[in-house]
């Protein structure tokens, strides 16, 4: 009887072993205190800049000052988040009904009820300027 070859196998689980590797590293937060990180901040229209107190109020304690993330929340300045891959209804969804973990390792995200329609399209519109400005725009998903 013939043994099999295991090199083979053994290439293969190094190749996985660094594809999972490379998966995890895009999907790390990036520091705020990292100036190769730092945002670039746009001069926003009317509603955005309404939507950037929204979000200061609301949702930077955990996504970060700027979006940017913490270590109790992901980074919306990632291309995950671009809106190919969560449109601007994923994130009225994301504030009025909470959100199951899936992208990240913070848990699940509450719902916001304080938060008002209103405040909820200002604040995506903050979101989105502050993507496009950090060269985040469409890109269609694929799975």
């Amino acid at each position: 009887m013939k043994m099999p070859n295991i090199l083979p196998l053994a290439i293969l689980g190094t190749v996985l072993a660094l594809s999972v590797r490379a998966v995890i590293a895009n999907y790390s937060v990036p520091s705020g205190d990292d100036p190769a990180h730092a945002p670039v901040i746009p001069e926003f229209s009317k509603v955005a800049a309404a939507g950037q107190q929204a979000f200061e109020e609301n949702c930077s304690k955990c996504h970060g000052v700027s979006g940017i993330g913490t270590n109790n929340g992901p980074p919306l300045l990632h291309q995950i988040y671009n809106p190919g891959h969560h449109s601007d209804e994923s994130f009225r969804n994301a504030v009025q009904r909470g959100v199951q973990q899936h992208h990240w390792r913070f848990g699940s995200m509450p719902a916001q009820l304080q938060v008002t329609n209103i405040q909820i399209k200002q604040l995506t519109q903050y979101v989105r300027e502050l993507q496009q400005a950090n060269g985040i725009v469409y890109e269609p998903h694929r799975m």
